[in-house]
């Protein structure tokens, strides 16, 4: 295992009966970056991480995590790594400050420096006025704040985050998503799974997509956007019923490549310039209104949607129980 390498996986497989979660996964993730796994539930994204985090045995391949291997060096992975699953695994019925100590307690810190990183921690992530209130009192993202601190109070180098901002409010999820960049500049290795295309594009520097157990790309999100092409002239509607019209209109313009959802017209650009005003002289003559028109480039939704087929929107899972902890 390479020595700027914290994760690796070759060949990985696992099945639950007939369903196959994980088909040959071969990962490798950098130290300290954050590396994405990207996917619709039943991908295989949790399956990964209970496998990484020694919670679950594969059926094939190997993995190494901190280069220790996650089965014949479990015991001493343990010590390596933290985990926040997708449910804040908090005792409700404890205070922040006691949750964060009995955690320093099970890693044998012992009683004082326990106490002690509890209370560093709570200030870290902007929960000291609240460390002595019950847990059940706390917002969601309260919860998942501390439960994020809960993963950090071994000083882990490695930290895996399974789809940590799910249910959460605008605010809270931007809030996490500081402070998980706050750790990695401080050099801690971040494997995050997601399902939210925003989520991986703001933080991870590298992303493997996922889709019914396989990785089908990886790449940097620059790297995956620029396989779907360039730019796009996005047109918004005053009425729906004039997406034909509108498609008709601007075909001569820039093609055949326009496709119209709900009361939207997407067009692929070969080039940007004095693409608006062409298109908004268009739209007028064949007296189609418009409600907002604008440039942008491609998103990873335009990645997901070109490798799969479908929007990466949330899926029946064909997982088990995906709520795993530390």
């Amino acid at each position: 295992m390479p020595t700027d390498v914290a994760i690796e996986t070759l060949g990985l497989r696992k099945s639950f009966g007939d369903v196959h979660a994980l088909r040959d996964v071969d990962l490798a993730v950098g130290r300290a970056t954050v590396f994405g796994l990207l996917g619709p539930n039943g991908a295989g994204k949790t399956t990964a991480v209970r496998i990484l985090t020694t919670l679950l045995r594969a059926d094939a391949g190997e993995a190494r995590v901190a280069g220790l291997d996650v089965v014949r060096d479990a015991r001493k992975l343990r010590g390596q790594i933290g985990l926040a699953g997708q449910h804040a695994a908090v005792d409700e019925n404890l205070t922040g400050f006691e949750n964060l100590e009995m955690v320093g307690r099970l890693y044998h810190l012992g009683r004082r420096l326990a106490r002690e990183r509890a209370g560093e921690l709570l200030d870290t992530f902007e929960l000291s006025d609240a460390g002595r209130r019950l847990v059940g009192s706390y917002s969601g993202g309260m919860r998942r704040r501390l439960d994020l601190a809960a993963a950090l109070v071994a000083r882990p180098p490695i930290l895996f985050l399974d789809e940590p901002t799910t249910g959460l409010d605008p605010r809270s999820r931007l809030e996490l998503w500081s402070a998980i960049e706050s750790l990695v500049r401080d050099g801690t290795t971040v494997l995050l799974t997601t399902q939210y295309l925003d989520e991986a594009d703001r933080l991870a520097h590298r992303i493997a997509v996922m889709d019914h157990g396989s990785v089908i790309a990886e790449g940097a999100p620059h790297e995956l956007k620029a396989r779907v092409g360039g730019d796009r002239l996005e047109v918004r509607l005053e009425r729906a019923d004039d997406v034909g019209a509108a498609i008709d209109a601007l075909a001569p313009l820039f093609g055949e490549g326009a496709r119209g959802e709900a009361a939207t017209v997407r067009v692929p650009l070969t080039k940007r310039q004095g693409a608006t005003a062409q298109a908004v002289r268009a739209l007028d003559r064949v007296g189609v209104g418009i409600d907002d028109i604008h440039i942008s480039g491609p998103t990873l939704d335009d990645v997901f949607l070109k490798l799969t087929g479908h929007a990466a929107e949330e899926e029946d899972s064909d997982e088990t129980d995906s709520s795993a902890r530390r």
